[in-house]
């Protein structure tokens, strides 16, 4: 029994530091409203910082938000995932979170955000940086504020699933 298949919604991740300035945190809140915004869905790691400021932002904007989550509790998803995927994985989840991801957009981060940009460059996901600091590395793209990050890895989304990703 054949049913009306729907293209499926592109993703979009957002990296960025567990805990981050207000300004920051205004700038995830901005990105995460423009995912929303384009109809695309907003993958994350689930917790604070950034994440939950994305999050929030796309939740207000009536996005939809998954959070790829370290440990094995949903519950210890910040209150705007809509779909907490506990992992049990520690850091290790940072792979999936850019691996399920169209593109992602880098905000501010450390370490773990590092790793992020480094497995979608590995896994040849489309990475576009926002405020990128001199110690991580390099992305694909570069924008300077949120809808001009948004609007690039958008494009970059479609590009990549129109030649067979996805």
């Amino acid at each position: 029994m054949g049913h009306c298949q729907r293209p499926r919604a592109l993703r979009i991740a957002v990296v960025g530091g567990a805990e981050c300035d207000d300004a920051v945190a205004t700038l995830g809140e901005a990105v995460g409203r423009q995912i929303a915004d384009a109809g695309a869905v907003l993958v994350c790691g689930g917790l604070g910082g950034v994440m939950e400021a994305a999050a929030r932002g796309a939740d207000a904007a009536g996005g939809t938000v998954i959070g790829l989550l370290p440990g094995y509790d949903a519950a210890a998803a910040n209150r705007w995932v809509h779909i907490p995927l506990p992992t049990g994985l520690g850091y290790a989840r940072n792979v999936l979170v850019v691996a399920s991801a169209d593109a992602v957009v880098a905000l501010p981060g450390a370490a773990g955000t590092r790793s992020e940009v480094a497995f979608a460059a590995a896994l040849g996901r489309p990475v576009v940086s926002v405020q990128r600091a001199d110690d991580q590395p390099d992305a694909t793209e570069q924008a300077d504020d949120a809808r001009e990050a948004v609007g690039r890895a958008l494009v970059l989304a479609r590009r990549a699933r129109s030649e067979g990703a996805g």
